[in-house]
């Protein structure tokens, strides 16, 4: 009888060890390894390449902007979709190459294509050539001293947005919230926004 005790108390002896294991397991080692990433400054290869805007910056209404047909900018415009969007002063050759770039991107995101808009910025007065070529895409361009104050707010650092040939993406609750440098690739730049699709539940 007495060894039939000793017996079960040591089975619980080595219950309690494995349990005590399993919870270092489990709560310890995660800590030491963000701790070590954090002093190694290192990244796994499914982190964004975007640039994330902290805090998320809510962009105003801007209810006196105009599209290129003359109708206004309604309040909800940014809260209707998620946006791609691109600024630029006067759209020339390296504006078209973005506009081409944005419009693969878009195609590519297959049944979430309707849940993206991609948006265009720009002081340029005549958009027919660019409205043939992507009609689909939201040109904002008028009036022109509104377009240059409401492109500061797209404005990363000490960059002017107008010319920094990047790539924004505002949320569905219109926050600029992440962009894109220009020499990131376009298959880096899908792969954040199809993984925000995936999991958000706006838009």
């Amino acid at each position: 009888m007495q060894n039939d005790k000793q017996l079960t108390e040591l089975e619980m002896q080595r219950r309690g060890r494995k349990v005590f294991l399993l919870m270092l397991i489990f709560f310890v080692v995660p800590i030491v390894v963000v701790i070590l990433m954090f002093k190694l400054n290192w990244k796994p290869n499914g982190a964004s390449l975007g640039e994330l805007v902290n805090p998320p910056r809510l962009l105003s209404a801007a209810t006196e902007l105009k599209r290129d047909d003359g109708s206004s900018l309604p309040a909800q415009f940014w809260k209707e979709k998620w946006s791609v969007v691109y600024v630029a002063g006067d759209c020339e050759k390296v504006c078209l190459d973005k506009l081409h770039n944005m419009r693969q991107l878009h195609v590519s995101l297959y049944k979430d294509i309707e849940r993206a808009q991609r948006v265009l910025i720009t002081t340029t007065t005549d958009v027919t050539s660019i409205k043939h070529d992507y009609p689909d895409m939201i040109i904002i361009n008028q009036p022109t001293a509104e377009i240059t104050h409401f492109s500061e707010q797209f404005q990363i650092n000490t960059e002017d947005a107008r010319v920094s040939n990047r790539l924004y993406l505002v949320d569905p609750l219109g926050h600029l919230m992440m962009s894109y440098q220009a020499n990131v690739a376009l298959a880096d730049v899908r792969k954040d926004i199809t993984r925000l699709l995936r999991y958000s539940w706006a838009g």
